[in-house]
């Protein structure tokens, strides 16, 4: 028997359950968010929810990327303007030694090979629940997909990025 079964609109649980949205909801917070003030006839704003930005606004941001292993340095920086920049990384939410929020469905356990990911795109729900994906799938299949720019960076020090993701790594 099911657990949780999802029917339409509905969810149902048998049994107690926890269901984290955190793959796209501070996103759709942020988009929400960036609603209210182009509502109220707000036109230039950056809305920061820890990771996951909106921006608007006639001249770019720039905005230092944090370093995987050590919160206090940048390994590069980005420019945003008009859209939304979303990371997502294995040292965030993390509770021990290779122990974090970013799971193998096929295995359970945290995944070690990317330890983090930022993606831009035109809300932020998208690139918040894009950032998240790239930790399990492979960039191109989402690529045909989506429109967005992304970075990667793996355990071994190494980083991928797509050729619409424009900003400078640091050596």
């Amino acid at each position: 028997e099911d657990a949780l079964v999802w029917n339409g609109t509905e969810i149902s649980a048998s049994v107690p359950v926890v269901l984290d949205i955190g793959a796209a909801g501070k996103g759709q917070l942020v988009d929400l968010l960036a609603s209210v003030l182009r509502g109220a006839g707000t036109t230039e704003f950056l809305v920061d929810a820890s990771g996951d930005m909106l921006h608007s606004g006639a001249e770019p941001l720039g905005v230092g990327l944090e370093h995987p292993y050590d919160p206090t340095q940048a390994i590069g920086v980005v420019e945003l303007h008009d859209g939304a920049l979303c990371a997502s990384a294995a040292n965030r939410r993390a509770w021990g030694d290779g122990l974090h929020h970013v799971l193998d469905g096929a295995t359970g356990f945290p995944i070690e090979t990317v330890v983090a990911t930022w993606t831009m795109a035109t809300t932020a729900m998208e690139a918040d629940a894009l950032a998240t994906a790239l930790f399990m799938v492979d960039p191109k299949v989402l690529e045909r997909e989506f429109e967005f720019s992304w970075l990667m960076v793996y355990s071994d020090g190494h980083a991928a990025y797509s050729a619409g993701f424009e900003g400078t790594l640091f050596s």
